[in-house]
């Protein structure tokens, strides 16, 4: 099977090179690659791995009858299977499927402090019951936040190598205009990536085969799955609701006003009603939220109305797979993005905004029509960034960044299907270059010195 190099690669290393190392948990959706990265590192890097996964072997739940204690549990995995041996210093415990679980995670404090052995733990739906997993270990643990691949993880899956993402970069930094060649191959890698998404099982597939045959099928099935785990999971909410919030998202973003209204979800459908249900969805990492600002300024969190957001999938794939057939047709056959009236390019720059550390906020004012996609800040400015389907003009845009109300504000960025450019402090670049916009605005070359 190939294997898709992967970013939490590179974490697990770093991990493993601390002195102090604390056990880890690794959080994130289901099927985005987590076992299959751990049990790699594990078989690379220790002479011996243990793994106990929770729903294929739910007796290991039994390893905390006498405490919690490294000696006790020890103990009990090695009488429920003499074959496990536990080499100090060199042995990996790799605790998978942790929802089942959460219980094991007070042992996290007896393996810190005891020191012999290396423990991770892993398994989607954690943030479920991560209020429990956070309290029974805190201070003894670090986090990791695995998500679908992004566009560097997919470059990185078709043979391009670090050099080619750093090149990228080099371009937005000194706001150079790729060449046509450039351009042609990162926007075909690009669309292919959109139709695809990021989870492992589709893209492997699409790497092997060379085309995009079976991909649709792959992404139904993860689609079904997701909804057998809101129906397996789904505890203190109604599972009714949750599926009805995730079935209508699609919909919902195929429309003008992209906000999303509870209101259509079901015939009296209130906010009050539902808003577990979306936390739910959010907390399982099936979704982005992007919550609307009260107003376009400093500092951002607190500054937001929680009754107002729009929805986005966690993994663009999810999107696709959940469009009508016509769409489907256009959208394989065709490559035509623009499908669902954009709501596919929004849904993937803040796909790649949540993948790069950023959380979702946009802005719509109430008396006008001035609204602008997305924001993210440095240290000391907010930056509006719009999302267009054609290389339009952007008024709201130009509106934040004139308008002396909005003080924060001094530049913009576009994201569009064009190359890059600089005009009136909007900064442009071409889709494929929004997974480095963190990076690239830590540069803050971008600033005064840089025009053209």
């Amino acid at each position: 099977m190939i294997y898709l190099k992967r970013k939490i690669d590179i974490f697990l290393q770093e991990w493993k090179s601390k002195f102090d190392r604390k056990p880890l948990i690794v959080k994130g959706p289901r099927q985005v690659g987590k076992t299959e990265s751990i049990r790699r590192f594990g078989a690379g890097n220790y002479e011996n791995v243990i793994e106990i996964n929770f729903v294929e072997e739910p007796k290991y739940k039994m390893i905390t009858t006498d405490g919690y204690k490294t000696n006790d549990i020890i103990k009990n995995i090695s009488l429920l299977d003499p074959e496990k041996r536990f080499m100090e210093g060199k042995t990996l415990i790799f605790f998978d499927e942790l929802q089942e679980f959460p219980e094991i995670s007070t042992a996290l404090k007896f393996f810190q402090l005891d020191g012999r052995f290396d423990v991770i733990c892993s398994g989607s739906m954690l943030g479920i019951n991560y209020k429990k997993i956070e309290s029974n270990s805190v201070g003894y643990k670090t986090d990791f936040e695995m998500y679908s691949l992004d566009f560097e993880e997919f470059l990185w899956a078709k043979g391009y190598d670090d050099s080619k993402v750093g090149d990228l970069l080099k371009h937005m930094e000194s706001n150079t205009p790729f060449n046509e060649v450039e351009l042609s191959v990162y926007n075909a890698l690009f669309l292919d990536f959109c139709v695809l998404g990021g989870m492992p099982a589709v893209v492997r597939e699409y790497i092997a085969k060379g085309t995009f045959e079976g991909s649709l099928e792959t992404q139904r099935q993860l689609i079904a799955d997701y909804k057998e785990d809101i129906r397996k999971y789904a505890e203190g909410v109604d599972q009714t609701r949750v599926l009805n919030v995730f079935n209508r998202i699609a919909v919902q973003l195929a429309k003008d006003n992209k906000k999303f209204q509870i209101s259509k979800v079901a015939s009296g459908a209130r906010f009050k009603d539902y808003r577990g249900c979306i936390e739910w969805l959010d907390d399982a990492g099936m979704i982005n939220i992007c919550y609307c600002l009260g107003f376009p300024e400093l500092p951002l969190k607190g500054n937001y109305e929680e009754t107002k957001y729009k929805i986005y999938f966690a993994d663009s794939g999810l999107l696709v797979a959940m469009l009508d057939e016509e769409a489907q047709e256009d959208l394989r056959s065709n490559k035509n993005l623009g499908v669902y009236k954009g709501a596919l390019y929004e849904n993937i720059v803040g796909e790649a905004l949540v993948k790069s550390g950023y959380e979702l906020y946009y802005y719509k004012r109430e008396d006008s029509t001035l609204e602008e996609d997305f924001f993210v800040r440095t240290a000391s400015e907010l930056i509006p960034i719009e999302v267009k389907a054609t290389n339009g003009r952007a008024k709201s845009l130009r509106t934040l960044i004139n308008s002396e109300k909005y003080t924060d504000i001094r530049y913009g960025i576009k994201f569009t299907g064009g190359n890059i450019g600089y005009r009136d402090r909007v900064y442009t670049f071409p889709y494929f270059c929004a997974f480095l916009l963190k990076r690239y605005l830590k540069k803050e070359i971008y600033m005064e010195g840089n025009k053209q």
